[in-house]
């Protein structure tokens, strides 16, 4: 294959890049081969109960076990860092209640910035697996923000009462919020742990970030495709001027 104007230099590197680009995936079905082929993962310690939105908008309790909805047996949940972890400098929101929190308590722009895409892919993502979201902050502040944002399809839960995240590696020792995600898998009335994304954990090469739910994101692929790449200096903001 050919494009308008393009150089046999171009042709030439383009072909050889193409064969990197097909031996990427086949590691990535490889992968995701492999990891089917994981043997049970340890038993959830118990019926985790969130606090979440009822269907009369009132709050309402939530067990872990109750998100499984008839026929999906699988189970993804993010771990929202809502609050941020310390560290992080960047603005809050510009207006609305949320504005009104000190930056410490505020979301944290990088998980404001994968949630914004999948809240689009979530009622696709729901007709075959389960999906939800869980932060530390108070469900009124959870609730508050997607609105502000304009969510409306991510199932949003508080976990401030229970030890969910603790125990699933989405807060450290020390009580900062970390962006982990698990998949549990039911079978059989037993819920199980299938997988979580350790590699926000892992030892990273220079230059690279964790790249833990690197292959969920839209936004760092597309910045993969082009000459500008991902950038060293360049970090998600609640807004942009």
């Amino acid at each position: 294959m050919v494009f308008p104007g393009e150089s046999a230099d171009y042709r030439a590197a383009r072909n050889r890049l193409l064969e990197q680009e097909i031996e990427l995936r086949r590691v990535t079905e490889a992968v995701a081969a492999a990891r089917r082929e994981l043997p049970p993962g340890g038993p959830v310690p118990e019926d985790y109960v969130f606090q979440g939105q009822g269907t009369d908008g009132a709050p309402a309790e939530v067990r872990l076990s109750e998100l499984f909805a008839s026929g999906n047996d699988s189970l993804v949940i993010y771990s929202y860092m809502f609050p941020r972890h310390p560290g992080d400098k960047r603005p809050g929101p510009k207006s609305g209640r949320t504005a009104q929190l000190k930056p410490e308590e505020g979301p944290c722009p990088s998980c404001t910035a994968l949630l914004d895409q999948l809240d689009g892919a979530v009622e696709h993502v729901t007709r075959r697996v389960n999906f939800a979201v869980v932060a530390r902050a108070p469900l009124p502040r959870l609730l508050t923000f997607a609105e502000e944002r304009g969510w409306r399809r991510l199932r949003l839960l508080s976990s401030a009462g229970n030890t969910y995240s603790r125990d699933y590696l989405g807060e450290t020792a020390e009580g900062s919020a970390m962006p982990m995600l698990n998949v549990f898998r039911r079978e059989g009335g037993e819920v199980r742990h299938f997988w979580g994304s350790e590699m926000l954990y892992a030892p990273t090469d220079s230059g690279q970030g964790p790249r833990h739910v690197g292959t969920l994101e839209p936004l760092w692929n597309i910045f993969d495709l082009t000459l500008e790449g991902r950038g060293d200096d360049w970090h998600e903001q609640l807004s942009y001027s």
